[in-house]
């Protein structure tokens, strides 16, 4: 396989190319300064790079581990907690423990391991630079190395049948951001609800039936904004019309 070696980190190579970026291009390349490169890797978050001579080469695999920790962080998690999730990639630790490293606790998500080719398989032609950042940001997804892991089975499928359908997954993402605005709020209102008036302990034992007044709501604001809207105009060609 090819290696190209850029100065402009950014362009993606096409053609089974590998890029690779020296520290400082690659520390542009993740919006970081290099200081803060040299601690991740001294930190062991980063994979070893190729060493020829004296001279460290980084590659795509080393800036995808950055976005990751960079979204990570953004998430809430510490440099701690980042270290022990890249210590669980790389052991090939239980899913439903990376799910608890990955902040989804007691939750009924499943996370998902891929190969990038298994990725650009359910996505075929969406997996773009930019869409695997909004993934990154958004926190579906993590990396390490050549693997892939997708936060949520259930989020994984739908997403790909929506892609499959004729959903642009750019705007299959940029629903999943607003629907994380409305989720978190609605989570807010039911974990209040539920600790005022039972118990803060309660929360988890009772979050199914929040889930079922979600489920219900949605469903028959569904039903109300399909009635409302207009039918289709009726051909007078058509016989019987």
């Amino acid at each position: 396989m090819a290696r190209i070696r850029t100065e402009e980190a950014g362009i993606t190579e096409a053609g089974g190319t590998v890029r690779e970026f020296r520290t400082e291009q690659l520390a542009e390349a993740a919006g970081i300064p290099v200081r803060t490169l040299r601690f991740y890797r001294e930190r062991k978050l980063l994979p070893p790079p190729r060493r020829e001579g004296r001279i460290a080469w980084y590659d795509d695999r080393h800036l995808a581990r950055l976005r990751t920790i960079a979204g990570l962080l953004e998430r809430g998690h510490t440099l701690g907690g980042i270290a022990e999730l890249t210590a669980a990639f790389e052991n090939g630790r239980d899913v439903t423990q990376l799910g608890e490293l990955l902040g989804i606790g007691w939750s009924e998500e499943t996370p998902v391991r891929l190969s990038p080719e298994a990725l650009a398989d359910r996505f075929e032609g969406e997996v773009t630079p930019e869409n695997l950042a909004a993934s990154l940001e958004l926190g579906y997804l993590a990396t390490d190395g050549e693997e892939i892991v997708h936060v949520s089975r259930r989020l994984l499928d739908v997403s790909s049948a929506l892609v499959r359908e004729g959903v642009p997954l750019a705007a299959v993402l940029e629903a999943g951001r607003r629907v994380r605005e409305h989720a978190d709020a609605m989570a807010e209102l039911f974990t209040e609800l539920i600790s005022t008036h039972v118990s803060a302990e309660a929360v988890p034992r009772m979050r199914p039936l929040a889930k079922s007044v979600v489920e219900a709501e949605l469903t028959m604001a569904m039903d109300r904004l399909h009635a409302r809207r207009p039918a289709p105009p009726t051909d007078p060609r058509t016989p019987g019309s």
